[in-house]
């Protein structure tokens, strides 16, 4: 059932529990996200970057996908199609027409008068088409380095401004985590998590979920985090799985056996988060 992330993450908000995003990037990837957590009556949301969806060939052709699959697979559990760091008023557009049901406009990068007036026009487009909005405020670190930069915390007062002047449906605050995997230990301010959390009243996502201890997970939770984003540790179980088997059967030339291969090590992968979050039997 494609439906928009209000009712997933309020629900979410209100139980102490946070809904997955899984990122797609294939046909398979798709599969196995909505198969292991239909298995576990999660709810998902199934995030797509924009370099993802050029991959894939184009918005509509995500959309479609999804679409198709939730069908054909008899998907009941809710499933949110959600454009992940859309970096343009554009973007969000394309995805918005196509079918997607929320997106995210990342416009961190600017100062935060301009983040506001970009992300006042997406809401704005969104909203006559029922769907969702979230946005990011301060600077989630970068693969690149692999470590949060203090001084790209989120302020608690340009998160509520942001808030407030927006209309937002979500907040993805900076508040330690990066993209990719971690050189060291996160550095998570729960401190200011929580302040945030309480004065702008809405569900709160964790951007660069992968890699962060479980206690710092449920800590996170608790503070008001009702979305996590998981992406690299999917990439790692895949292709771990994927390579073992092509070292026993280096014979094999066939694509759907080899992409196939990862697909126990990537749905093991996907139960640990499911029941870690806390979202298995939420749908």
């Amino acid at each position: 059932m494609l439906v928009n992330m209000k009712e997933m993450l309020n629900k979410a908000d209100s139980g102490k529990y946070a809904v997955p995003q899984f990122n797609i990037n294939n046909l398979e990837w798709t599969r196995f996200i909505l198969e292991e957590c239909q298995e576990l009556n999660s709810p998902v949301i199934l995030g797509v970057s924009e370099g993802a969806i050029k991959y894939m060939g184009g918005y509509k052709t995500v959309s479609n996908l999804v679409k198709s699959l939730i069908s054909d697979l008899n998907i009941t559990i809710p499933v949110a199609l959600h454009l992940d760091h859309g970096s343009s008023y554009e973007s969000c557009v394309k995805a918005i027409d196509n079918g997607f049901t929320s997106v995210m406009i990342d416009a961190s990068k600017y100062p935060l008068e301009e983040n506001i007036n970009i992300t006042k026009q997406v809401v704005l487009y969104a909203k006559d088409k029922n769907v969702t909005v979230e946005a990011e405020v301060g600077a989630v670190g970068g693969e690149e380095d692999g470590v949060a930069n203090e001084l790209a915390y989120a302020k608690i007062e340009d998160a509520v401004k942001l808030v407030d002047s927006t209309n937002i449906d979500f907040l993805a605050p900076a508040l330690g985590s990066v993209h990719g995997i971690y050189k060291g230990k996160p550095k998570l301010d729960f401190i200011r998590m929580e302040k945030i959390h309480k004065l702008v009243n809405i569900p709160l996502v964790l951007h660069g979920g992968s890699g962060i201890p479980d206690d710092l997970i449920q800590k996170a939770i608790s503070c008001g985090i009702c979305k996590i984003n998981i992406n690299t540790e999917l990439q790692i179980a895949w292709s771990q799985g994927v390579r073992q088997f092509l070292q026993v059967n280096q014979k094999v030339y066939d694509p759907r056996k080899i992409i196939k291969a990862g697909e126990k090590a990537m749905k093991e992968m996907i139960k640990e988060k499911v029941i870690l979050f806390g979202s298995n039997d939420r749908a």
